[in-house]
């Protein structure tokens, strides 16, 4: 999928306002590597990846870490409900293994489970060194393979968004259920339009 980024940024700013380098920055780093997925070919996939990106790192466009004290993350500590369904088993797991990325894995097992469909090298591993998730490149891999293949949660993009089907209601359930999926369709439908007035 070729862009014109001028034209992109053009319809961005139109929409949503003006840019800050550090968000320019940030859309192009995730929109050089979509471009280069030959596996995202549908322009609404994309459209709703974008919206997932804008909204789950608080429009930064950057890779986060999931926020909140450290103690917050108890929770996910071995030996708490949430903390046995993330896969978590050793002390600290909890804050190890918090949110993060483009779309915030969570737990050892999510991360271990990832890192091994990705076939990351050992340097890039996510249980050994799991700010590896923030790196730009692997926070796109992760993305784009979980929302391809359901590996977040098992609903993927070809259940909602496939031939003259576009659900961008019920697509967040490929991230997180419904949680603040309104405001995420609203984004879907605005980048779908700027990326269709992009196309080269």
């Amino acid at each position: 999928m070729e862009i014109n980024h001028t034209k992109f940024f053009n319809g961005y700013r139109d929409a949503f306002g003006r840019l800050s380098q550090s968000k320019v920055t940030g859309i192009e780093l995730v929109g050089r590597q979509m471009e280069a997925d030959g596996r995202i070919r549908d322009v609404r996939w994309a459209a709703y990846m974008l919206a997932t990106v804008k909204h789950e790192c608080a429009d930064t466009w950057r890779p986060i870490v999931e926020r909140g004290k450290k103690s917050y993350f108890d929770k996910y500590e071995p030996g708490t409900s949430i903390g046995r369904r993330l896969g978590n088993t050793e002390p600290g797991d909890g804050w190890k293994y918090r949110g993060r990325g483009y779309v915030q894995i969570t737990g050892r097992a999510n991360y271990a489970r990832l890192g091994k469909a990705l076939r990351l090298s050992a340097e890039e591993n996510l249980i050994d060194h799991a700010d590896n998730a923030l790196i730009p490149a692997v926070a796109y891999r992760i993305m784009s393979h979980g929302m391809r293949n359901g590996a977040f949660t098992g609903k993927r993009l070809s259940d909602y968004i496939s031939g003259q089907r576009c659900d961008y209601k019920n697509a967040r359930r490929i991230i997180n259920g419904l949680d603040q999926w309104k405001l995420i369709k609203e984004y879907a439908e605005i980048l779908e339009q700027i990326l269709r007035g992009s196309i080269e």
